[in-house]
């Protein structure tokens, strides 16, 4: 397989490189702690006088030559001192100088077979050792793994025990008290940036879950959320950032029906539409039930009139030719009802009481439902007692409009 993103080739089944793979620019990690280098020790009963302690070293990423060497040297330093105490002197050399006296610098290479090291030869190293599931690592990335996993683990320690300065409330809090965001850096403590998101989570303003410190773009990773907000908080936050994401999606739409909603992939090239969820067939234009070669133009009011006026206005073979291409159910049914609704949509109001839809012809403001017989402004749709126009006097509403008058 090559990736799209950077024309690199993988095995697909075992998601490993090629020998004869070279990038072009490796990937460099800056580590602060590497995992121990052991110095396990024994003293013999004639220890320091006559015998050096029996020791061995361990060392994941040492090949067995440089670990060799370092033995020798210990060895030496012991001899060195004439038969004195060296256990301290062995702890500060292994500490201080067992890099430079193996002529180890930055950066590492963990090379093929799993150590960090310059051209020694590397100890053997079964090639089916580490295994993960599936997925099989070769000895580097196992030790690369290794390496990355007890550097992150040791900052964590370091971080928990070192005061930091909260950049909201402006108080010095331990580390294990604090949440650092990874994009930025920012430090903050956990009560502050708690509060911070659980604001902008209640009030459904997930893309607002962001640093606070202004003109910082870094955002917490969804597990520190978890942890700042609760299972509760954050399963909402989850919601309606999946929502935030498909709303920014062009070709996304949501099903119509009230009783589904749910999200419906369009195909760019056709104005339909259909929900996987409840199998609705629906016009992407209009979001009403698909009607097939009904044209698009049929989708916007001004088109449906303009078509409405061209059949009614049409002679015989002009209706008879409409017909023909959208269909006569369409042109003396649908057609009719869907300019119907439209209409009412704009030209009437819902009753403040019993919600019936009302026109009005002409006359004030003061309108009579003929469904429930109750009084309401029409201008603001305030209900109004029987009678009584106190309403007009105190609120912008006018009883008389300028267009005032009876019809005739």
């Amino acid at each position: 397989m090559t990736c799209t993103r950077c024309d690199q080739q993988f095995c697909w089944s075992c998601l490993t490189r090629p020998k004869d793979w070279k990038s072009d620019s490796l990937r460099q990690y800056e580590i602060s702690f590497l995992p121990p280098l052991l110095l396990t020790f024994d003293l013999p009963q004639d220890y320091p006088s006559s015998s050096p302690p029996s020791f061995t070293l361990t060392c994941s990423w040492l090949t067995h030559p440089q670990l060799h060497a370092l033995g020798v040297q210990l060895t030496d330093l012991y001899q060195a001192t004439g038969g004195a105490v060296v256990l301290f002197s062995w702890v500060q050399f292994l500490r201080e100088d067992a890099l430079k006296f193996l002529d180890i610098h930055s950066p590492l290479d963990p090379n093929e077979e799993g150590a960090a090291s310059f051209p020694v030869h590397p100890r053997d190293s079964s090639p089916n050792k580490h295994q993960t599931s599936d997925l099989s690592l070769t000895p580097s990335q196992a030790l690369m793994s290794q390496i990355l996993i007890c550097n992150a683990s040791q900052k964590q320690k370091l971080f928990t025990t070192t005061l930091f300065d909260c950049g909201v409330c402006f108080m010095s809090w331990l580390g294990s008290e604090c949440v650092q965001l990874f994009q930025c850096g920012h430090i903050f403590c956990k009560a502050c940036l708690g509060e911070f998101c659980k604001v902008q989570i209640k009030e459904g303003n997930v893309r607002g879950v962001t640093c606070p410190q202004a003109d910082c773009g870094g955002t917490p990773t969804p597990a520190q959320v978890r942890s700042l907000v609760g299972e509760e908080l954050f399963s909402r936050y989850d919601r309606l950032l999946l929502q935030s994401t498909l709303d920014h999606m062009a070709d996304v739409t949501y099903c119509p029906r009230n009783s589904c909603g749910s999200a419906v992939i369009v195909d760019k090239s056709s104005t339909a539409a259909m929900c996987s969820v409840c199998n609705f067939a629906f016009c992407v234009k209009c979001r009403k039930t698909y009607h097939g070669l009904f044209s698009v133009l049929l989708c916007l009011s001004e088109g449906l009139k303009a078509v409405w006026d061209d059949y009614s206005t049409g002679n015989r073979e002009r209706r008879r030719l409409l017909e023909g291409r959208y269909g006569r159910d369409i042109m003396q049914g649908t057609l009719t009802m869907w300019l119907s609704d439209d209409w009412i949509t704009d030209n009437c109001k819902h009753c403040p009481h019993c919600f019936c839809k009302i026109q009005k012809i002409s006359g004030c403001n003061v309108m009579t439902c003929t469904q429930c017989h109750r009084q309401f402004c029409w201008a603001c749709l305030t209900r109004l007692e029987k009678y009584s126009y106190d309403h007009f006097q105190n609120s912008n509403c006018v009883q008389h409009p300028p267009d005032f008058g009876y019809r005739t």
